[in-house]
């Protein structure tokens, strides 16, 4: 049985939970296999940490998200605070550089990672990397992301994430057609009508905004050691995680690898989006082997 171990390292601005599964140096002499989200926490790399029983995995959860507690006073969610503490992590784990999969706003950390700390890591595989504004619809994209949270705002959850849905669901660049739709309505998505009060969600709020907003070194990202891959899902061709990866490999100067299924293709149906995890680890571990 693989070893599984919750760490806790502390630091000034935060209490960063982590799990280690494997051994430490690892058994095949490999680097460890670091994964990372925003704004989902360790529990969503579950499937697909399982798919790797020969490698040692960590997967780790953001600070102020999951079991991560902050101390800094802060709300809000920014890729270079977030780059300090996966920087962070990994030294503590003291196996050197890491191999990392990074997905959504996990992959802006970990592009803005190698910006900052190209020793950290050997070959990033960045998962649809929301960067919005690279888009060529970009203050467009930006006033569509500013209507799930006006619509979080004013009705709550339910609301919002039914914006956020159809957000993600429009196909092709945000037209005036888009913003003529009526309010996409949560009983529609199975989601809740009511409103609980709550207003700090990472995804609807504006709390995130810095992570979709950011705009990688690509000088920084193109000098590192690291092999950068942007790895974009088969079923997200023309959705805004689509157009988004290809506009960042673009801005790398690379095309983006295509993965099986959707934005969270690498998930089991825990989550109620069910992806194909044993065809998402299974490309996985081709690129990270080298296969483009």
């Amino acid at each position: 049985m693989k070893t599984h171990e919750t760490r806790t390292l502390k630091t000034a601005g935060a209490d960063l939970v982590h799990d280690v599964r494997g051994p430490l140096p690892t058994a095949d002499g490999r680097p460890p296999l670091f994964m990372v989200g925003q704004p989902m926490d360790a529990a969503g790399f579950a499937a697909l940490a399982a798919r790797f029983p020969e490698r040692t995995v960590v997967t780790y959860d953001p600070r102020g998200l999951g079991r991560s507690t902050r101390k800094d006073g802060r709300v809000d969610h920014t890729p270079q605070t977030q780059a300090d503490d996966v920087h962070a992590v990994i030294e503590s784990l003291g196996a050197g550089p890491v191999e990392m999969f990074a997905s959504s706003g996990g992959a802006i950390t970990a592009l803005a990672t190698v910006a900052k700390y190209p020793a950290d890591v050997t070959t990033l595989v960045a998962h649809e990397p929301p960067l919005i504004t690279l888009t060529p619809d970009g203050p467009a994209a930006v006033r569509a992301r500013a209507g799930v949270r006006d619509a979080y705002e004013k009705r709550g959850w339910g609301a919002g994430m039914a914006a956020f849905v159809a957000m993600t669901s429009w196909e092709g660049e945000f037209t005036d057609a888009y913003f003529a739709q009526p309010d996409a309505d949560p009983a529609a998505f199975g989601m809740p009508t009511e409103d609980d009060g709550s207003r700090d969600d990472p995804l609807l709020s504006d709390r995130s905004w810095a992570v979709s907003g950011y705009r990688p070194d690509a000088d920084a990202i193109t000098a590192a050691p690291t092999r950068v891959v942007i790895a974009v899902g088969e079923e997200s061709e023309n959705l805004l995680t689509g157009r988004t990866s290809v506009a960042t490999a673009e801005l790398l100067g690379q095309r983006v690898t295509v993965f099986p299924s959707h934005h969270g293709g690498f998930c089991d149906g825990e989550f109620g989006y069910p992806g194909k995890p044993d065809e998402f680890a299974h490309r996985l571990r081709e690129v990270l082997d080298g296969a483009s």
